[in-house]
């Protein structure tokens, strides 16, 4: 999934000063997982800026409305009747749902309440952990399952570095080294053959160097 943080309130109420009316828009797929822009969040939020407004003595009207998704047109049409009536838009989804939303409606200033981080998953309550950076070739079939691109900080792919230490990388004590885990993993399938393989030269054309990227699929279109 998708993994964001929410914004600081300061930095939201930054963004909102201008506007009188505002709709909070959130999202029920991954920030919801992660608790930073589900129903529970948009309703948490909205409190807090109608509670700041009032203190200031500003009238704001704040309505709340909460997507199953951002990132789809079918979605984003449930609020097309209503959207206009707004002088901006809080997204609450990740940033592709922020620009989705924004693209689609031009009129309509539509800003980030949160910051989108990493794709990854849920270590524990609470506790979000980076595993995909989506290069655009997957070699997890011949890494055990773990990423190098994503779990060493240097990006290798053909072992570690000479800083790690104990299994652990030198960037910082309490991280794992990414090749450790994949050595340990590929011993534990009894492939360690899969090692001592020379990994080519990767094709970096697939990953975001080469600008925004798009997938076609002609078999559902």
């Amino acid at each position: 999934m998708i993994v964001a943080k929410k914004k600081p309130l300061e930095e939201i109420i930054e963004t909102l000063r201008t506007y009188g009316k505002i709709l909070i828009l959130g999202c029920n797929e991954c920030v919801t997982v992660c608790e930073a822009g589900g129903k529970k969040e948009v309703a948490v939020l909205a409190s807090a800026l109608r509670m700041y407004f009032m203190n200031q003595g500003k009238e704001v009207k704040i309505d709340e409305v909460t997507l199953e998704r951002q990132c789809d047109h079918e979605y984003l049409e449930e609020v097309r009747k209503i959207v206009d009536q707004y002088d901006a838009v809080l997204s609450l989804a990740c940033g592709a749902g922020v620009q989705f939303m924004a693209e689609k409606y031009m009129r309509t200033p539509v800003l980030p309440g949160v910051d989108t981080c990493f794709m990854g998953v849920t270590q524990e309550r609470g506790v979000w952990t980076e595993r995909c950076q989506g290069c655009g070739q997957c070699i997890l079939a011949w890494t055990g399952g773990i990423c190098p691109v994503s779990r060493c900080a240097k990006r290798l792919f053909n072992g570690p570095c000479g800083g790690s230490t104990k299994g652990k990388c030198e960037i910082d004590k309490e991280l794992d080294c990414g090749w450790q885990l994949i050595i340990d993993r590929l011993a534990e399938l009894g492939r360690m053959d899969d090692y001592e393989k020379l990994m080519p030269i990767k094709d970096w054309s697939t990953e975001r160097a080469g600008g925004p990227r798009k997938v076609v699929r002609e078999d559902v279109r």
